[in-house]
């Protein structure tokens, strides 16, 4: 399970440095796309398998070609090089606004990647309705 908060920088070349703490969980070969809310994401090679085996059995009809399109077609498969970064692709660090200061964050079964300026604003605008967020997914059955 990935979680955390991690601040690291993209270089010119699109390498960025993911933590080592989670680089084994990721494993050799993982998988970046687009993720939603502008950001990327960053599957283990198992948990990608079994999301394009959900997808393989979406009915074809508009909104499931389309989501599809847009997830799949950013998809690469990656590996870390010498030093513990990857390699992003232009589209996708066009896509996620990338330019130096990324948030990279542990979401259970995946990580995201995060522009500085795309994360802060996502904590501003969603920090006081995460109470109300929080009573409407669990109602009282969790403790948080």
């Amino acid at each position: 399970m990935f979680m955390g908060e991690y601040h690291h920088t993209i270089d010119d070349k699109g390498r960025l440095t993911i933590p080592s703490k989670i680089r084994y969980e990721l494993g050799e070969d993982f998988i970046v796309t687009r993720g939603l809310d502008g950001c990327l994401f960053v599957y283990p090679k198992k948990a990608w398998d079994k999301i394009v085996s959900q997808y393989e059995n979406l009915p074809n009809v508009k909104d499931a070609r389309n989501f599809m399109r847009f997830f799949l077609s950013g998809a690469t498969s990656t590996v870390f090089d010498k030093q513990g970064r990857i390699n992003i692709s232009s589209p996708l660090i066009k896509y996620a606004d990338l330019e130096k200061d990324c948030i990279i964050i542990g979401v259970g079964d995946r990580l995201e990647i995060w522009s500085d300026k795309r994360w802060n604003s996502f904590i501003n605008e969603n920090e006081d309705k995460l109470s109300d967020i929080a009573d409407n997914l669990f109602s009282s059955n969790l403790n948080i």
